[in-house]
């Protein structure tokens, strides 16, 4: 007891937050994926170099998202065998060099697909859970809101990303994105400079954030603080389950399913936030404005509102569920997520709707990606969280998959964006019924006579 108290009064446990967000800061490169769709695609008026279609472009989106998805599984794993920091700086060097690769590849679509969305989707996959699974560790006591502050930063990431590359014009300030005068506005000489040189910067942000990814000493716990005594008839799980035994309780299949569902609207809409406001039959040009305005409407709704209420939805619901529930506060979230995914189809007509549908749609998703951690360790233990949340988190990759690749069929066959959206808020309600039926805590008679053996 006196050795683990010393240890607390060495490490100051809010610095593994402050590591987090930093390498978390790197990671959110993914989301802001929508500020390289008309650099990658062109308009009729602005060409780009690579010319990709919707489909390619969403295509790379998904493939990141995919592989983030499996690698989570490895990069618990890894960090279960190498430890936190080991971890983090493999996921750091991966990811960025597929961003310094991508900048060497030119306009070849399956180069951008290999680099962009494997190699990268990998490195962020390794790296992800490392943050989450040491707060987890370190914060027992408040594992949703240090859940939600782990991965805030990636959602502030991307609000910092897209306006590096491709800032609104009416900020008045030029993006590493410039525009060219001869045949094509988008060069890959332009292009492919941002990719190397956004390589480089997440692979200094992730190494730096990896240097304070230390587990606490076994047994270790806050002072003062006991863990909540376990409801009659139910296991405490303080010591956490293998993921065989995980996988064998309803509760598993049911947090999978509602991460799918919630991923699926939520990484739709990232992807394709800004194809839909410049879109001519639905987005604003379609209601009377400028193509100018609507691009800046775009970037506002993608670069700004949506990135950052992502990041302090994840704050924010971490806390809430904290005090409210997992269970209660799953449900809400749902049903206010399938109401935003209908009303995002009607916003065009006015920017400042869009702007609020927009953010409560980012809000929501990073309120899921908060919970989603601390349900798993609230049902599962947290000494195996990081590679029993890399298999939840295969869920993830499922919906960012099948929501943003349905988006750009849509898109590519002249479709109304409503059978996109609707499927998708469709599906929010079914969460909403499944977190209802949820329940966090694992019953004894859910558990194997053979669990010490799995």
């Amino acid at each position: 007891m006196e050795n683990m108290e010393k240890t607390e009064k060495k490490f100051n446990r809010w610095l593994i937050v402050v590591g987090a967000i930093l390498i978390q800061l790197a990671l959110g490169a993914i989301y802001a994926w929508s500020a390289f769709t008309t650099p990658l695609v062109g308009t009729a008026t602005a060409p780009s170099e690579y010319a990709f279609t919707k489909t390619e472009f969403n295509a790379i989106f998904s493939a990141g998202l995919a592989t983030f998805a499996i690698m989570t599984i490895i990069g618990g794993r890894i960090m279960k065998r190498y430890g936190p920091r080991n971890t983090a700086i493999l996921g750091g060097v991966v990811l960025g060099m597929g961003y310094i690769m991508a900048g060497l590849t030119g306009a070849s679509f399956p180069a951008k697909l290999v680099t962009l969305g494997i190699i990268a989707g990998a490195g962020i996959g390794i790296a992800y859970v490392v943050p989450i699974a040491t707060g987890v560790k370190w914060f027992p006591d408040k594992k949703g809101l240090v859940s939600g502050i782990a991965v805030a930063g990636f959602g502030f990431g991307s609000f910092i990303w897209i306006l590096l590359a491709n800032p609104p014009s009416v900020l008045g300030i030029s993006g590493l994105i410039t525009k060219a005068s001869g045949t094509y506005a988008y060069t890959v000489a332009n292009i492919d400079f941002v990719f190397i040189l956004y390589g480089i910067m997440f692979l200094a942000l992730v190494i730096l954030g990896s240097l304070v990814m230390v587990n606490p000493p076994e047994g270790w716990k806050p002072a003062g603080w006991n863990p909540p005594a376990p409801a009659p008839g139910k296991k405490a799980v303080s010591k956490g389950l293998s993921t065989a035994e995980m996988v064998r309780t309803p509760q598993f299949y049911v947090i999978w399913s509602m991460f799918m569902f919630g991923a699926l609207a939520g990484l739709m809409i990232i992807g394709n936030v800004q194809s839909f406001a410049k879109n001519a039959a639905e987005g604003f040009s379609a209601h009377g404005f400028s193509a100018t305005e609507a691009a800046d409407f775009a970037i506002i709704g993608a670069a700004i509102c949506l990135p950052i209420l992502n990041g302090i939805g994840r704050i924010i619901w971490g806390q809430i569920s904290d005090k409210l529930g997992r269970k209660k506060s799953l449900a809400i979230m749902f049903l206010i997520q399938a109401i935003m995914m209908v009303a995002f189809l009607y916003t065009t007509t006015n920017p400042y709707a869009f702007y609020i549908v927009a953010a409560f749609i980012g809000f929501n998703f990073g309120g899921l990606l908060a919970m989603a951690p601390a349900a798993t360790a609230d049902s599962f233990g947290s000494d195996n969280v990081g590679i029993n949340y890399g298999f939840v988190f295969t869920a993830y990759g499922v919906g960012g998959v099948s929501g943003p690749l349905l988006c750009g069929y849509v898109q590519d066959n002249g479709m109304s964006f409503m059978y996109a959206f609707i499927p998708a808020a469709v599906m929010c309600f079914i969460a909403m019924g499944l977190a209802l039926i949820y329940k966090p805590e694992v019953s004894r008679k859910e558990q194997p006579q053979d669990a010490a053996k799995a």
